[in-house]
C-alpha cells in the first residue's frame, strides 16, 4: 500500500505542478498516470511543439516545459506509478481513499486530486478506407518529431489550431507542404490564421479550401492521395506523409464509475472556492474539469492547482493554521539561490 498526503491522478504537466505548489505546504504527493512517462500530452503527443502562453517564456517547447516541471516539483521527492491506470476508489471510514490501479497497485491517502487533463484519448481519424495500413507508413495523426519530415512532401488536413500551428512549424522544414481544410473558414485563433494566409501569400505553402482526403494510394507504404476539392475534379498529389488532425476523442474511462458529477465528459466542480467535486475530499483540475467560464488553458491548470492545494491543507491538517508565505521568503530549496541537483524517482511506495 502507497501511503501519502495527495493522490494527483495525472503527470502532465498541471499534475506536476500541483507536486509544486503541495510541496510548499509540506504535503506529500504521488502520481499515476497510464502514460509510461511524466508529461502527459505534451511528452506523449507533441513534445516538439512550441507552446506561447506559459508566463515567463515568450515561446517554450511542449517537452521542455515537461523537463522544467520536473526539475521544479524534483526538490519534494514525488513518487510515481507509471504504465498503469487509476481504475478504482474507495473510501474508509476514517475518510481515507484508496485508490486501486488496473494492475492492482494500491494507494491511500485523505486527498484525491485528478488532473488527467482530456482522460484518455483518441485521434479522431477521417473515414478514408483501408486508412489504417498506411498508419506509421505515412499516415500520422500525431507529430512527436517535425525532424522525420525534413525535406519531405507533407500533406495536414485540418481547420483548428494544431493544423493551423504544425502548418506554420513544418512551412520551413517539409520540401513541399499542403494545408487542406473542409471549409473556407478555420476554428483556429486569428494570428495563427494570418500566419499561414501569408506562408501561402509567399509561395511557401499551398493551401486547398475546400477540400478533403477521399483515397490513399501507395504499396508498401503512402505514396499519394486523392483529394476531393469543392465543385472541381478530383486530383491526386504525391506525399510521403498525410498528417490529418482533426483533434482528440476525450474519454474519462473508469473515472465515469466513481460516483462523480460528470457533464460532456468532463468533471463539474466548485469553482468559487477550491474545485473540489461533489465528493468531499476529491479535487479536479486542469482540462478535466469543467465549471461557468472554464478555459482549457494550461495557465488556468496552473491556478487551480495552487488554489486546490490550499483546501487540501485544510483537509490534512485541521487543527493547524495555514500563513501563506511567498516563495522569496520560505527558504524553499531552488528559490533561495541555492541549486538542488535531484531526479525525481520512479518508485512503488513513500512510506
Amino acid at each position: 500500500m502507497i501511503k501519502t498526503d495527495l493522490i494527483i491522478i495525472g503527470a502532465g504537466p498541471v499534475g506536476l505542478f500541483t507536486v509544486f505548489e503541495a510541496g510548499l505546504l509540506k504535503l506529500r504527493c504521488h502520481l499515476i498516470d497510464i502514460l509510461p512517462k511524466p508529461g502527459g500530452q505534451c511528452s506523449e503527443l507533441y513534445p516538439k511543439k512550441p507552446i506561447y502562453d506559459i508566463p515567463g517564456y515568450p515561446e517554450i517547447l511542449a517537452g521542455d516545459l515537461v523537463d522544467n516541471l520536473l526539475k521544479q516539483c524534483s526538490q519534494f521527492q514525488p513518487g510515481f506509478t507509471l504504465g498503469e491506470r487509476a481504475d478504482k476508489i474507495n473510501k474508509d471510514s476514517d475518510g481515507l481513499f484508496t485508490v486501486i490501479t488496473d494492475k492492482g497497485t494500491k494507494h491511500q491517502a485523505p486527498v484525491v486530486v485528478i488532473a488527467g487533463g482530456l482522460g484518455g484519448f483518441q485521434p479522431r481519424k477521417p473515414s478514408i478506407e483501408n486508412i489504417e495500413l498506411y498508419e506509421e507508413k505515412g499516415v500520422s495523426y500525431f507529430i512527436k518529431d517535425p525532424s522525420i519530415y525534413k525535406n519531405k512532401n507533407v500533406l495536414i488536413a485540418g481547420g483548428g489550431d494544431s493544423a493551423l500551428d504544425w502548418t506554420i512549424e513544418l512551412a520551413n522544414i517539409a520540401s513541399n507542404l499542403t494545408l487542406i481544410h473542409r471549409r473556407n473558414e478555420f476554428r483556429g485563433t486569428l494570428g495563427s490564421v494570418e500566419k499561414v494566409q501569408k506562408l501561402k501569400n509567399k509561395n511557401k505553402i499551398r493551401l486547398i479550401t475546400p477540400a478533403e482526403v477521399v483515397s490513399l494510394f501507395g504499396d508498401k507504404k503512402l505514396e499519394g492521395v486523392e483529394i476531393k476539392i469543392n465543385n472541381l475534379e478530383n486530383i491526386k498529389l504525391d506525399i510521403d506523409w498525410f498528417i490529418p488532425l482533426f483533434g482528440l476523442t476525450p474519454k474519462l474511462g473508469s473515472i465515469n464509475d466513481w460516483g462523480l458529477e460528470i457533464e460532456k465528459n468532463s468533471i463539474k466542480v466548485n469553482n468559487s472556492l477550491d474545485y473540489q467535486t461533489n465528493i468531499p475530499g476529491i479535487f479536479a483540475i486542469g482540462d478535466i474539469n469543467t465549471y461557468p467560464g472554464k478555459l482549457k488553458l494550461i495557465l488556468c491548470g496552473f491556478h487551480e492547482a495552487a488554489m486546490m492545494c490550499q483546501s487540501a491543507y485544510k483537509i490534512i491538517n485541521p487543527d493547524k493554521k495555514f500563513v501563506l508565505k511567498y516563495t522569496t521568503v520560505s527558504g524553499v530549496s531552488g528559490f533561495d539561490g541555492s541549486v538542488k541537483k535531484t531526479e525525481p524517482p520512479v518508485r512503488k511506495s513513500i512510506d
